[in-house]
């Protein structure tokens, strides 16, 4: 912010010690300025996005809304912040991308490290696990990294079980929080997740994960699962009943001359 306003008040007075000067030479100025109105007005009408993106820059740094080396979410990217000015936004994302943003591009502005960091991830267990076996294992295993050397100074809140947070498809999942220092929740929640593993290996607490079963046929010892009846053979087809009708005897005349 120091940065922007010394550069802005060098350009401001760079222009005034000038307009001084010619005036000291005896160079009227006064057309020279209404010219210079003139300019801005027509720039005014001609820069709008240019001169939003100066404002809104300008509220950026009064209502310090972040700074350089806060990680923020602003017009659909997050990463790193390595340069403000009035006009621009300069962030790094996760992968080294380098996203140059407009100003006035931000409509909200979302800053993940101003003043601390949050620890927020679920972690599930199995349907068949003792719920308060399970809550107290994880506040062990916060405890212990809140009291270790290399991670406790960067914990300002040990992480504990907050709640059951959801019943899913193949475990439950349970919400752990906690606050850290600024950048560093990241790493504070890889630590944790690796120790939790380990714990819950060493207590005999299931990892759920998804799986599918596939049966052809029916699956042998399968409770409730009847065996099909075999099929009936097919019935013969109706025999029909022999016709009463009298065939009809057919009478040939005699021909004319016989027997003469």
């Amino acid at each position: 912010m120091s940065t922007v306003f010394i550069d802005t008040g060098i350009v401001v007075i760079a222009v005034v010690a000038i307009f001084t000067i010619v005036a000291q030479i005896g160079i009227n100025v006064a057309p020279a300025l209404a010219g210079l109105g003139v300019a801005g007005i027509a720039i005014g009408f001609g820069a709008q996005s240019l001169v939003k993106d100066i404002f809104n820059g300008l509220l950026i740094l009064l209502e310090n809304q972040f700074r350089v080396g806060d990680w923020v979410a602003i017009a659909g990217v997050d990463g790193l912040v390595e340069e403000i000015s009035l006009r621009r936004t300069v962030v790094r994302d996760f992968e080294g991308g380098v996203h140059t943003v407009p100003n006035g591009e931000i409509k909200v502005a979302t800053n993940l490290t101003k003043e601390w960091s949050r620890v927020n991830m679920d972690i599930s267990v199995g349907y068949g696990e003792d719920l308060d076996h399970v809550i107290a294992v994880i506040n062990r295993v916060g405890e212990e990294l809140a009291e270790d050397p290399e991670w406790g100074p960067d914990i300002l809140e040990t992480p504990y079980a907050l709640r059951v947070q959801a019943f899913e498809d193949s475990g439950i999942a349970i919400k752990i929080i906690g606050q850290v220092k600024q950048m560093r929740q990241w790493a504070i929640m890889g630590e944790l997740r690796l120790r939790l593993k380990k714990a819950f290996d060493e207590e005999g607490i299931e990892i759920p994960w998804p799986h599918t079963k596939v049966f052809f046929g029916n699956a042998p010892g399968e409770v409730g699962i009847k065996e099909p009846a075999a099929p009936k053979p097919p019935s013969p087809p109706p025999i029909a009943p022999p016709s009463k009708r009298k065939r009809p005897i057919d009478l040939v005349p005699e021909e004319e001359g016989e027997g003469e």
